[in-house]
């Protein structure tokens, strides 16, 4: 993508001047966002502040970081993107898209404008083409969405990245060859079981992620991963480096009532953005196009999936991944729903549930072990 390699100008991108200075405006919200959680008029003062802010859009604190994301935001995965742009696919690798291929990005730069139009305004890329596609998609406008950041492929889960020097220097190749000044979130990619990670591996992690925080090429830090028990002894560890953690939480997800993970979110005041809100697309029957003939049942599906997960309040954000506008505008029709499931409803989930949990492949059997987070 040859647009990716060019610098970014000052009309184009914050300078690190306006980035510290909103990073001081973000942490001066902090008091407003946590400590004064009653006060609904000084709450709706500093959402109305936020990147993209819409009106008809709802809003939540990410955590400690003072910053407001919509109550939905964007999942950097386009799965089943051949759909819509069959000229950017070969096969069914998804990550495998030609990102330079015009229709392609037309798609993404489509769906991130429906986004920031609606009121959308956090996306979060965990892949080289992921973080390359979205800055694309936001040249121009760069202030308009926060962007989280992973470049998983030369991050923790790859043995030769698994020192500070090493994931540093993987988040100042991702800033450069996507044409970025700063990234607002780097939330480093650990492994699915990253407790297996030796405490050496832990402590250079945070390492980096508090170096790239004080260098100014990050504004927040966080990780994602798929170990339970673990995020929650790092959140408890690193309470001042661990701002923001990425985790699954699924249509079929429930709040353990003893020894939860969201203990430790709350006490320590951490973000949390949930991903596989629809088990990767196993709760559907069609194939996400618009012109599918369930698309009406799936999308309504979408909405009850989104509505469940929305009323966890300790989840700041579902980040689904989305195809096309229909699907923007169907997760802003969830999130002017009402909260709470009917019993009708909520038997109608649970039974669509249970069939994709049939019909999860081998590779996603772990996430069976979300049902109590």
């Amino acid at each position: 993508m040859s647009s990716t390699s060019q610098q970014p100008n000052q009309a184009e991108n914050l300078s690190r001047r306006d980035f510290m200075r909103e990073g001081a405006t973000a942490a001066a919200g902090v008091a407003v966002g946590l400590g004064a959680m009653g006060s609904r008029p000084a709450q709706a003062a500093e959402a109305a502040k936020t990147r993209s802010y819409h009106p008809d859009m709802e809003y939540r604190p990410l955590g400690k970081t003072g910053l407001w994301v919509s109550a939905v935001c964007m999942g950097g995965h386009w799965k089943r993107i051949e759909k819509m742009v069959p000229s950017a696919v070969q096969g069914e690798n998804w990550l495998g898209a030609a990102i330079g291929d015009e229709a392609f990005k037309k798609n993404r730069r489509d769906v991130v404008t429906r986004c920031i139009e609606s009121g959308i305004n956090y996306i979060d890329a965990c892949t080289r083409e992921e973080v390359c596609a979205y800055a694309e998609a936001l040249r121009g406008r760069r202030d308009s969405m926060y962007l989280g950041f992973s470049w998983y492929q030369e991050e923790m889960r790859n043995p030769k990245f698994r020192t500070a020097e090493a994931l540093l220097g993987t988040l100042e190749r991702g800033i450069q060859q996507a044409g970025l000044e700063y990234v607002d979130l780097w939330r480093i990619t650990m492994h699915e079981q990253s407790g297996n990670h030796s405490q050496a591996e832990i402590e250079q992690m945070m390492k980096a992620l508090e170096t790239a925080r004080r260098q100014g090429k990050c504004r927040f830090a966080g990780f994602s991963s798929h170990d339970r028990p673990h995020i929650k002894s790092l959140i408890e560890k690193y309470p001042e480096i661990v701002q923001v953690v990425v985790t699954p939480y699924t249509a079929k997800s429930k709040v353990r009532p003893t020894d939860s993970l969201f203990d430790a979110v709350q006490q320590h005041g951490v973000g949390v953005f949930g991903i596989k809100p629809f088990s990767s697309n196993a709760l559907f029957k069609g194939n996400g196009s618009p012109d599918s003939p369930t698309a009406e049942e799936d999308s309504r599906m979408a909405r009850m999936a989104i509505r469940h997960i929305l009323a966890t309040d300790v989840i700041t954000a579902p980040i689904p991944g989305m195809i096309n506008t229909q699907q923007v505008d169907n997760m802003v029709k969830a999130v002017k729903e009402r909260r709470d499931l009917d019993q009708a409803e909520a038997k109608e989930l649970q039974q669509a549930m249970d069939e994709a949990w049939t019909k999860l492949p081998a590779n996603y059997q772990w996430l069976k072990d979300w049902e109590y987070v």
